[in-house]
């Protein structure tokens, strides 16, 4: 395992773990406590450009490696995760502040099963036959695109960097994975177990800043392929970087999920469905939380009164301790920001704050980047805290009366990542869920995606699918189509 402290920890290019070509590093910290725990490389271009070559070289091998044996391989990459798994996890928990028990062990062990389940995948990808007529066999085939260039961000960094990895190295790419600076030790530790299993240079992991080595690699013509998880201002400067060299992109990017309770479903499990979809014990800190509760006017104070009551109840503090359900903020800056935006709320005369609010400035909190579950009711759909990517445990409360205005408000956001719905009525609830202008949306359920399950955004939270077959396909090979004449 990565020991801490202040401890220097490589980054892996062509099957050797090494340090940056100028020899500078970043420091990571733990945000629970504000404390560095270890350095890692802080890679550049001539990093990225050396970890390209190195996948370019290992491609042509591993493009002809059979299908059956990357899936023996992947699934013993998935046995071998599944054995460290906790380590991993209590890594996981260390460097994001993400909690142990609620967050991180969980990412863990589904990482694990990602992989699992992609390399089981690989005799899948398939082509079809074409009738055009007797005298000629047409037939489609799925090859990989060559190299692919993935940016997975802070917040899942084990899950989203594993799932980017199975995907492209089971389509027959390789890979170069740049990872969040903030939380970049877990996966260089899954990197570990890549490296005992797979050929050099079929996947590589490099460390930097976004600015330096992400902006790189978007930018580097012997990349193929982009998919890129993480903001939306930073995905769409990653698409006008693929647009210089006509490169496909899948893009998973921001949200303001819509969490809608009809009048039927003012009751315990729905409060704590609501709480799950808003993702309150990853501190807010995910792409699908549904940060924006749509409440009937007719169950309106009701509801907050027993949502506000089970969200006191939360845990928040020491990652690592198992009785901690919420951790900290990931970084200063993100913690600044969130500060921010809770401060707008309060600023607003017509919001009521139901729970949460400014973080103390002493005492155990202020120890590490530590804010507490927030709720604001009375909201107004167009304001500042309803409207941006918040990305913090902050929850805002706004009434509806008719399903028409509901669904208009739901929609009223350049957003289109997620939504949640809640009611007793199954026709009721299909009909807003097909309402909704979102590439994943739950019914009575307030869930993460699993893997099989298509997922990505509409609108400004991102283009393409990934984490389930269907995305492997598309996002991570291509169609060729062959025509053979059968007159000779």
């Amino acid at each position: 395992m990565i020991e801490t402290g202040t401890r220097f920890v490589p980054m892996l290019i062509g099957g050797e773990w090494v340090e940056s070509a100028d020899a500078e590093t970043i420091e990571v910290e733990n945000p629970a406590k504000k404390e560095p725990i270890a350095r890692v490389p802080r890679g550049k271009a001539a990093d990225v450009d050396r970890a390209v070559k190195a996948a370019r070289a290992a491609f042509p091998a591993w493009k002809k490696t059979s299908a059956r044996e990357r899936s023996r391989q992947m699934l013993t990459i998935a046995e071998k995760f599944d054995a460290r798994a906790e380590e991993i996890g209590r890594l996981i928990a260390l460097e994001t502040g993400n909690a142990l028990r609620t967050q991180s062990r969980p990412e863990a062990k589904s990482s694990a099963d990602l992989f699992r389940y992609f390399g089981g995948l690989t005799g899948e990808l398939k082509g079809e036959t074409i009738p055009i007529s007797d005298d000629m066999l047409c037939y489609t085939r799925r090859e990989p695109y060559g190299v692919v260039g993935a940016i997975v961000p802070w917040n899942s960094p084990v899950i989203l960097g594993s799932m980017k990895i199975a995907m492209a190295i089971g389509a027959g790419n390789t890979i170069v994975l740049k990872v969040a600076e903030d939380a970049p030790l877990a996966m260089l530790e899954f990197g570990k177990i890549c490296h005992e299993v797979l050929p050099q240079g079929v996947v590589n992991i490099v460390t930097g800043i976004g600015e330096e080595a992400g902006a790189a690699l978007a930018q580097h013509r012997g990349v193929d392929k982009l998919s890129f998880t993480g903001s939306t201002e930073v995905g769409k400067s990653i698409m006008r970087s693929a647009s210089e060299r006509i490169v496909p992109v899948s893009l998973e990017l921001g949200g303001k999920s819509p969490n809608i309770v009809f009048a039927d479903a003012d009751e315990a499990t729905v409060v704590e469905g609501v709480i799950t979809a808003m993702r309150f014990t990853r501190q807010g800190q995910s792409c699908t939380a549904g940060s924006r509760l749509f409440l009937h006017e007719s169950i309106f104070d009701s509801f907050l009164e027993k949502l506000t009551a089970k969200v006191r109840t939360l845990k928040v503090g020491d990652p690592l301790a198992e009785e901690t359900d919420m951790g900290s903020i990931i970084n200063r800056k993100q913690f600044e920001k969130v500060c921010s935006y809770i401060q707008d709320g309060l600023s607003q005369t017509d919001a009521k704050l139901l729970t949460g609010g400014k973080p103390p400035s002493d005492g155990p909190m202020s120890q590490g980047y530590f804010v507490e579950p927030t709720i604001f009711g009375h909201v107004q759909n167009q304001w500042r805290i309803a409207r941006e990517e918040i990305f913090g445990p902050v929850l805002v409360a706004i009434p509806w009366r008719t399903e028409d205005e509901v669904i208009q408000m739901a929609n009223d956001s350049h957003y289109g990542l997620a939504g949640f719905v809640w009611t007793h009525d199954v026709g009721k609830g299909l009909r807003t869920v097909h309402a909704i202008d979102s590439g994943f949306v739950q019914l009575n359920q307030g869930f993460g995606q699993f893997a099989g399950q298509p997922y990505g955004g509409f609108k400004e939270s991102g283009i393409g699918k990934e984490f389930a077959v269907d995305g492997m396909l598309h996002s991570f090979t291509r169609s060729k189509t062959v025509a053979v004449s059968l007159k000779l």
